[in-house]
């Protein structure tokens, strides 16, 4: 299958609204170029960083925030003799030994894709008019930020940051002090000559008598090349090309003391220092302020190698790699426990989920096996075609798992998915890959002994340097989700480059859309995809981006948010994070969306009171459950007994009893407080459960004694329930109950 490449080309719109923009519309830009700046520290080629963001204020999130997780193997190598990155410390070229070179945190570094690539060109050469970087082998290290942020690494050193602004919806590029001195040697714009000082001048606020040139091209929040005298490096600027003019204008002495005024330069200067609320560190108006500067110099490397130099100095690394995964995979799969179960490998048209395909190939010459596809409904089309193309070329038998319509369907009721909310997953993935034909390996068992077996095993893709919420997974896992499998984790230690240059090495057709802009192929309405890969969704497929945006303005109208919530990509989250909040307070958007009354409510009245009898008890109101609805499932917390003539509904748990009546209150008890605001919440759950039920069937799927069915959409537990919570592992109303029913705790009072 042939690989893709798509040219990038900067819509005209974009540019010119950057050009149009007002003043307010540059302070705000300027103030955070100014925060969001990096301050370089290169003392040498290595650099290590820990990627952790500043806990925010008080005033911006209530969320606790716990130390993130650090990646030990947060470097690779680099051999100065060939110039090429190493996974391993020697080089298969030269035998040399490559120097180390620290990653920001997660650590997962990749190779830049040709969009990438020509988004960077079209950065350095609108800003700096030139591009010295040519052919030169470019790796990206992906570091925390409001969106896609990569360090851009050249030549075994960080040339600068490439980023897309949410604030402006495009790209920007802050080049790292080795990367400005490196520019500057062939830069037409964005450069400030200052004049020659012993002052210090890093971190320093300059003011324009200081300055003796100013590009014209440079606006307000722009990163500035800058020299003074001996010393080069990078800035921010606070200004304009034509207001520095118009500042060097007012200056003259000609100017302040004739009569003859320009009054549209005294207006212009009256307009930026009335805009200047920090002042400067000197007189007068500050115009840029100073990042890094030194007296060092910096160089390209001579050679420039190409990426068949690169597999063929990492070839003997992707050797122990591979030899190591097949080894974890034949392992876990040949225990006496696992000899007779089906194998499947989760195979998602991704690169991971490729790599280890072909590794499976390998591992399982003489065991049956199959890839298995979940298609969402909303899977890139690129992908769908790749996945099938490519198991029929591997000859690999491919079983593919269709969600259909059920996204369509759901998002009605549940709302757009959000990072902290992704219904979809359970939906539209765990709800298919129960549809596997499983074998009969648990048949045998039951009860608790049937919930816990192993039925099929699963060799997936996951890597720990993905995200910070994989970091730890280990060799083999289960999933509460998909009951009885067991999933097998060969490539976990891999970093992305890794992962490429295995597929390189071994010539493996990919998914086109990796050198289309996409850093990863999920479904491509996906919350957690960055909000730069909606942008190229756009692009590439409109009338899909058509569709999902007009669900998003008609959603955001009924709960009272603008057109730029959705716009600037707010609706990914359920609770906002403080950097977007940061962001919709600068952008001037009002993220405070109208409550709007659901069809279920459940009210608590007073919080947790004593009884006479003794114990405590929680009374609340429920609305849009009937008891008889509740009697054919609530059952899952303890024996239930129904008297409908007397209008209720009592349930005995281990731990007090759940009472409900026709007239909807809910009255809940038990020995101690702290037991009857847990069995409450569990009771709140099941009517939760109960009350947004998508009939997806994953519990169904999940009970191991086949006592939950769904008819006409609702779920029904019988009496021969165990309650042994498999159904509510799985579910995923209880998965985000804290986000369907928000500020319970408040409501209790605890």
């Amino acid at each position: 299958m042939q690989q893709k490449k798509e040219k990038y080309q900067t819509s005209s719109s974009q540019k010119q609204q950057r050009n149009s923009s007002d003043r307010k519309g540059q302070k705000t830009h300027e103030k955070r170029a100014e925060n969001r700046s990096l301050d370089f520290n290169e003392k040498s080629s290595a650099r290590k960083s820990s990627g952790a963001e500043k806990p925010p204020g008080p005033a911006l999130s209530n969320k606790k925030f716990s130390p993130r997780f650090e990646y030990e193997d947060d470097y690779i190598f680099w051999c100065r003799k060939c110039n090429l990155p190493l996974i391993g410390e020697g080089c298969g070229i030269c035998g040399g030994k490559g120097e180390i070179l620290h990653l920001s945190q997660p650590a997962d570094v990749r190779f830049c894709s040709p969009y990438e690539r020509e988004l960077l060109a079209e950065q350095l050469i609108s800003a700096f008019g030139c591009d010295p970087l040519g052919d030169r082998l470019i790796l990206l290290n992906k570091i925390p930020g409001e969106d896609k942020t990569d360090e851009v690494i050249v030549d075994g050193f960080i040339f600068g940051v490439l980023r897309f602004e949410l604030s402006e919806m495009d790209y920007s590029f802050e080049p790292s002090l080795q990367g400005a001195k490196i520019l500057l040697k062939s830069a037409e714009g964005r450069k400030v000559e200052l004049k020659k000082t012993n002052r210090h001048l890093n971190g320093k606020n300059v003011e324009a008598g200081v300055i003796e040139s100013f590009a014209e091209n440079i606006k307000a929040g722009d990163f500035v090349l800058v020299t003074a005298g001996n010393l080069s490096g990078y800035g921010v600027s606070y200004i304009g090309g034509a207001d520095f003019a118009a500042l060097k204008n007012l200056a003259k002495p000609e100017v302040q003391s004739g009569t003859g005024v320009q009054p549209e330069i005294l207006a212009q200067s009256e307009i930026i220092a009335q805009s200047e609320s920090e002042p400067s560190s000197e007189t007068g108006t500050k115009v840029i302020r100073v990042r890094k500067v030194d007296s060092s110099d910096a160089f390209l490397h001579p050679e420039i190698p190409d990426l068949r130099a690169c597999i063929e100095a990492n070839k003997k690394h992707l050797q122990v790699l591979g030899k190591n995964a097949i080894n974890t995979i034949r392992g876990i799969i040949s225990r006496n426990e696992h000899r007779d179960l089906p194998v499947y490998v989760s195979f998602s048209g991704g690169k991971d989920s490729l790599v280890v395909l072909d590794l499976a190939k390998s591992a399982l010459k003489q065991r049956e096996f199959k890839a298995f596809f979940l298609n969402t409904g909303i899977e890139f089309p690129e992908t769908v075609e790749f996945a099938r193309d490519l198991c029929r070329e591997m000859k690999v038998p491919l079983e593919e798992m269709s969600a259909g319509s059920s996204f369509w369907e759901q998002v009605v009721k549940f709302g757009p998915p959000a990072k902290d909310f992704r219904w979809c997953c359970k939906v539209c993935k765990l709800a298919s890959a129960g549809d596997l034909e499983t074998g009969k390996g648990a048949c045998s068992l039951s009860g608790k002994e049937a919930a816990n077996a192993v039925a099929y095993l699963t060799i997936d893709g996951k890597r720990k340097h993905e995200s910070f919420s994989r970091a730890r997974i280990a060799a083999s896992e289960t999933n509460p989700f998909v009951p009885n499998q067991l999933n097998i984790f060969p490539i976990r230690e891999w970093r992305a480059l890794e992962v490429w240059l295995y597929i390189y090495w071994r010539g493996l057709s990919y998914n086109p859309l990796y050198d289309q802009g996409f850093e990863r192929v999920g479904c491509w309405l996906c919350p957690s995809a960055l909000a730069a890969e909606y942008a190229r969704v756009k692009e590439l497929h409109p009338e899909m981006h058509a569709r999902w945006n007009a669900f998003l303005l008609e959603w955001a109208k009924k709960h009272g948010l603008s057109e730029k919530f959705v716009e600037h990509g707010f609706w990914r989250w359920k609770e906002l994070p403080p950097k977007m909040l940061r962001l919709a307070e600068e952008l001037g958007i009002s993220v405070l969306a109208e409550e709007k009354a659901e069809d279920f409510e459940i009210e608590v009245v007073g919080g947790i009171s004593p009884c006479k009898a003794g114990g405590f008890s929680v009374e609340a109101g429920v609305k849009g459950i009937r008891e008889k609805e509740a009697a054919d499932f609530i059952n899952v917390l303890g024996k239930t007994v129904y008297a409908e003539e007397l209008g209720m509904l009592l349930v005995k748990t281990g731990t007090g009893t759940v009472k409900f009546f026709s007239n909807g209150n809910l009255l809940v008890s038990s020995e101690t407080k702290e037991k009857a605001v847990c069995l409450f919440k569990e009771a709140a759950k099941q009517f939760i459960r109960l009350s947004r039920c998508t009939g997806c069937g994953i519990c169904e799927k999940a009970c191991p004694v086949g006592a939950i069915s769904i008819k006409e959409g609702k779920p029904h537990v019988s009496e021969t329930c165990i309650r042994c919570g498999k159904c509510m592992e799985s579910c995923v109303v209880t998965r985000y109950f804290d986000k369907l029913v928000p500020g319970l705790d408040e409501k209790l009072k605890v």
